[in-house]
């Protein structure tokens, strides 16, 4: 494992493309990775794009990551696929998403399937993300699945999140409010060549003149055509400027703060609810509370209340965990 590491961490793709997929599976490789990459992370920078389908996130994506190399750095793209509820596939589209990058040593894509996460990034994004910074990549562009309003799990992966509009989509400013139009740093009106852009981007203007002020950072409005490269050299300034903003008002290092309290609140809450779906597999007393509330003759109100305050069943739920962590070394 200890060489898969190394063998990533110098710039070896092959390697990299391993350590991502051992950290999707999750388990205790997953966490063997991360607790070696962890600590060399916190280089790079990282930044979201999410928006409603169609909005043209992709083609952004791929056209930032050229400006980014251009400028000479290392890209990482992490790119968010649905997962069928039916069948739990997923059509995970890196060779065709952005074609011009494939064959650039120095842009590493990824996608990878939501897994039926509602927050529209993957549950791992956030650590595959921290695996591209630990190895060298100097920008990390974190596009999501595209859901809606529900979208905000990419405000704690990323330092800068970027949504994107389309005109003519269906999308009211004032319904989104209170979804992804609180959580962006930089709007972008993508296909301005359609008809409703300039309103679009006056209504978001107007929107955000009445929004409360923040003294370090007036989030701007950027219109582009994706497809035509206009718009795009704006876009990423816009980036810069935030980053930089973020950077002299200390607010960057606060946020990664944030970020990594997240990362140890997810990971606790990962490990202790996969425990009890084992115990509910292995212990009949675990099953029987279960039982009575998918039977309806509980609820699982009162049913929680009862684990929680059951000492014995909580001891032996405890002592068996400590058991397998001896077995495994851990």
């Amino acid at each position: 494992m200890m060489e898969l590491i190394e063998r990533a961490l110098a710039g070896d793709r092959q390697a990299l493309a391993k350590l991502v997929t051992l950290v999707e599976r999750g388990g205790p490789e997953a966490r063997d990775v991360m607790r070696a990459v962890y600590p060399r992370s916190g280089k790079g920078y990282s930044v979201g794009i999410t928006g409603p389908p169609g909005a043209g996130k992709s083609t952004l994506v791929g056209k930032l990551a050229s400006i980014a190399r251009e400028k000479g750095l290392e890209v990482a793209i992490v790119a968010a696929d649905p997962t069928s509820p039916f069948s739990g596939g997923a059509i995970l589209g890196d060779r065709v998403r952005m074609p011009q990058h494939y064959l650039d040593e120095g842009v590493f894509i990824r996608s990878m399937a939501t897994r039926g996460s509602p927050g529209g990034l993957p549950r791992t994004a956030s650590s595959v993300v921290k695996v591209f910074d630990a190895c060298g990549k100097d920008i990390i562009f974190v596009e999501t699945v595209g859901v809606g309003q529900t979208e905000i799990d990419i405000i704690e992966a990323t330092d800068t999140t970027v949504v994107v509009l389309v005109p003519g989509a269906g999308d009211s400013v004032q319904t989104m409010k209170a979804g992804l139009m609180e959580i962006a740093d930089v709007f972008v009106v993508n296909k301005a060549d359609r008809p409703g852009a300039e309103y679009l981007v006056a209504e978001l203007e107007g929107m955000l003149h009445e929004s409360p002020k923040q003294s370090w950072w007036d989030v701007p409005v950027v219109a582009t055509q994706a497809v035509n490269d206009v718009g795009i050299d704006e876009l990423y300034r816009q980036i810069e400027r935030h980053r930089q903003a973020l950077e002299e008002s200390g607010r960057l290092a606060a946020k990664r703060s944030g970020q990594r309290r997240n990362d140890l609140l997810r990971t606790i809450e990962y490990s202790v609810m996969t425990e009890i779906t084992q115990e509910i597999e292995s212990d009949r007393q675990m099953a029987k509370y279960f039982e009575k509330v998918e039977s309806g003759e509980a609820d699982p109100y009162t049913v929680a209340r009862d684990i929680l305050t059951n000492e014995a069943l909580i001891e032996n739920w405890l002592q068996r965990a400590r058991e397998k962590r001896r077995q495994v070394g851990g």
